[in-house]
């Protein structure tokens, strides 16, 4: 069968052929928003940790020395993490007159509380104690 034009026809057309290789690059496409949804989650994470170092290590410079400042740090450090962080969140504490913390977070795996990667990103911060008059 000619076109007007002179060129052949194939019997059937080209209908359809869009929807054919979209759904062939379907999974390519969410496989793509996966693994970048997860670098987001990873990268949130470190920012997690860094945060809570440096609130957990801001006040244990102000606590006493011992048992208080490592309760005030860990206290700190936890307080403004989510629940689905702060379970398996780990802070220390220590050091004199450097005062240093050190918070270890496990990176969710694509739903934060779900699932836990086995890899731990650590956020660690330090400060001058402050002095007491």
């Amino acid at each position: 069968m000619r076109r007007p034009g002179g060129e052949m026809r194939r019997p059937g057309g080209d209908s359809g052929q869009v929807s054919i290789e979209f759904l062939g690059m379907t999974p390519l496409i969410v496989l793509t928003l996966v693994l970048v949804w997860q670098a987001v989650l990873v990268g949130y994470t470190f920012v997690l940790a860094g945060n809570a170092a440096d609130e957990a290590v801001r006040a244990a410079t102000a606590a006493a020395p011992g048992g208080a400042r490592q309760a005030a740090c860990s206290a700190a450090g936890l307080k403004d993490l989510s629940a689905a962080w702060r379970g398996s969140a780990g802070v220390t504490c220590g050091g004199s007159g450097y005062v240093t913390a050190d918070v270890r977070l496990h990176v969710p795996v694509l739903f934060p509380g779900l699932i836990d990667f086995p890899a731990t990103v650590t956020g660690h911060a330090g400060a001058v104690e402050e002095v007491k008059d």
